[in-house]
Formats: structure tokens, sequence, C-alpha cells
């Protein structure tokens, strides 16, 4: 199982609610991620939102500057809004990226959570659902072919177009987001693409029939047994002392989640939910080093995951205890979930 931390550039917020200057918090950044690559973590992650509360709208950006100082971490987004994308660029960027950083790149697709990007880049929310499929299904096969012959209803067509440069051994690796819906997992199936489950909320469990419900659809489609991965991607943070760690990160992730909620007309965020999320039927891996080594475990065990990806920035805890998190997290978290994996095989 690989084991790795994802992202999406939270800017940390000063005592009158203003967010820091992005700038800083992307420089901040690139240290974490040479930082994950140093303790030895399999894979970085960076999200897309067009918010003043994240610094992050081009993650192919970040991932850019991150392939440079980092040798052997594999680099992806988490995620590109695909359905507001143009596929025949995102390609073309993440396959310049893979030959910078020799071929550690990853793409990750998903339709994201928030809506800005849709009128940003003139999209019709109406056309939420057709724009990934369509753009979903543009960007595999201009991954396996080129040059390249589609036409769409999104976007001009393409006619023995050819797509340069092309990925590592022309090959461009392609994950899926999935927040719960069948019809995403199907879609994914179909494809023969990884997904992560974006669990964020209630009983890891209740993702249990989803899982293996892509599962059968991924063998059913003809793909390889032996090609089969699946993640999850939880909010995660660590820290030396359980009940230190959750009382110092609690402000920060309860203050994002209350941000969030006004505009989703969510009630206010209490500790009851947080220390229900921390429990062991929680949706939250925050705690000391035995307890993320229980949890990582356990998950692994209920959904026979390939991927496991601690979310660790939500609120934009400062980066001093960011630091901290991820070099718990790569020295003395992972190398026991290895080795207990090893032991179970």
């Amino acid at each position: 199982m690989e084991l790795g931390v994802s992202m999406f550039g939270d800017n940390h917020f000063n005592e009158n609610g203003k967010p820091q200057s992005p700038g800083v918090r992307l420089r901040e950044i690139i240290e974490e991620v040479k930082l994950m690559d140093e303790v030895g973590l399999d894979f970085f992650g960076i999200g897309e939102h067009h918010r003043p509360d994240y610094a992050v709208p081009v993650p192919e950006i970040v991932l850019a500057a991150a392939s440079t100082v980092t040798s052997n971490i594999k680099l992806g987004s988490a995620v590109n809004v695909i359905s507001s994308s143009d596929p025949v660029r995102l390609y073309e960027s993440f396959a310049m990226i893979d030959q910078v950083s020799n071929g550690r790149v990853e793409l990750m697709a998903g339709r994201g959570s928030f809506i800005e990007s849709f009128p940003l880049y003139g999209y019709r929310l109406e056309d939420y659902d057709e724009l990934f499929e369509e753009k979903l299904g543009l960007l595999v096969k201009i991954n396996e072919e080129n040059p390249i012959t589609w036409k769409g209803k999104f976007r001009p067509a393409l006619k023995e177009q050819s797509i340069f440069p092309r990925a590592i051994n022309d090959h461009l690796n392609i994950w899926v987001a999935v927040g719960g819906t069948p019809e995403s997992v199907v879609r994914a199936a179909k494809y023969g693409l990884p997904v992560i489950f974006a669990i964020i909320g209630g009983n890891p469990v209740q993702f249990k029939p989803l899982v293996e419900y892509y599962k059968k659809n991924y063998l059913e489609s003809g793909h390889d047994a032996g090609n089969f991965q699946v993640g999850v991607h939880m909010h995660s943070f660590f820290g030396n002392d359980s009940k230190e760690i959750a009382d110092e990160y609690y402000p920060v992730y309860s203050s994002q989640m209350d941000r969030i909620g006004q505009s989703r007309g969510w009630p206010s965020y209490q500790r009851r939910h947080y220390e229900q999320g921390r429990s062991q039927n929680g949706h939250l891996v925050i705690g000391d080093v035995n307890e993320a080594i229980e949890k990582i475990l356990y998950l692994q065990e209920i959904f026979g995951l390939t991927r496991f990806s601690a979310h660790m920035d939500v609120g934009g805890p400062s980066h001093s205890l960011l630091m901290k998190s991820i070099e718990i997290f790569g020295n003395r978290i992972a190398p026991k979930v290895r080795d207990a994996l090893k032991a179970r095989q």
C-alpha cells in the first residue's frame, strides 16, 4: 500500500480572520513536499480551487516546482476539475512535468466539490455531468492514441491531431476521485482507471459496498486484476500526544468547516463531531502514532487498499505543525504500517 499526503493549499488565517499571502503558502508547500520526499513517503497530491481561502488554482504549477526539489516521490493533482478544463492542455502540462520529473507524475481527475471554476472558465452548471463524462473520455483517448481524431459537444473537434510532448513511456498515470456515486465508479471501471474515494464524513465502512462494486465492474470490464488500484483520501493530522495534537488542531479544523458550511447551510461544527470523527469508526485520522497506525491498517483491511492519502492541511495549520506531522508520518507511522503489511502477507 502506498502512503502519501494530499493538500488543497489551504491558507493560514490570522487573528483578524484574513488569509496570508498566497506566495508565502506556496513556498511553504514546496518545503513540505521536499520533506515528504526526504522521509520516504510515496506520493503527494495538490488540489484545484478558485477561492480566497485556498492558494492553488492550478495544481500543475505547484507540481512543476516540486519536481525540481524532489527525487523519488510521485507528484499528482488531488484533483484537477476536469469538467472545466481543456483535456488537451491538461495532458500537455502533465506530460511536460512527467518528462521533467523522470516519470513521477499522476493526474487525478474529479468533478470538484466547489463550483467557482465553471463560471470562471465559461461553462454551465447545467452541463455538470455531461462535461465530466465527455472530458474524461477525451483525456483517456489522448493518453492512448496519437495522433487523435475526436468529436464532442463541448470542445472543437480534433482530426488527425498530434499532441506533444508525450508522457514518459507514452503513458500518463490517470486516477479518478470519487465522492460516493455508483455512476462514477462504473465509469472509472470501464476505462480501467484507479479510483480514490474521498471519505470526509460518516463511518468509512459505509463505503465498502461501493469499493466492492467498483472492483466487480473493473473485472467485468476485462481489466487485469493485477493492475487493480484503489485508495482513500481522509482528513489526517499527526502528533506525539493524541490529546495535545487534537486540541491544537481543532480550532483550525473547525474554523474551516464553518467557513465552508456557511455557503452550504451546514450547522456549526462542534467538538463532538470532531471526536466522533477521530474514533475508530470515524472519518478522521487525527492523533498520535499508534492511533494512526491502527486506523490505517484497519482501513487497509476492510477495503483492500493499495493507497492511503492523508489529507493534511484542512484549515491552514501552521507550516511548523505541518512539517512535524509530515515528519511523524514518514519516519514513525509509515515504516510500521509497511512492516505490518509485510507480516500479513
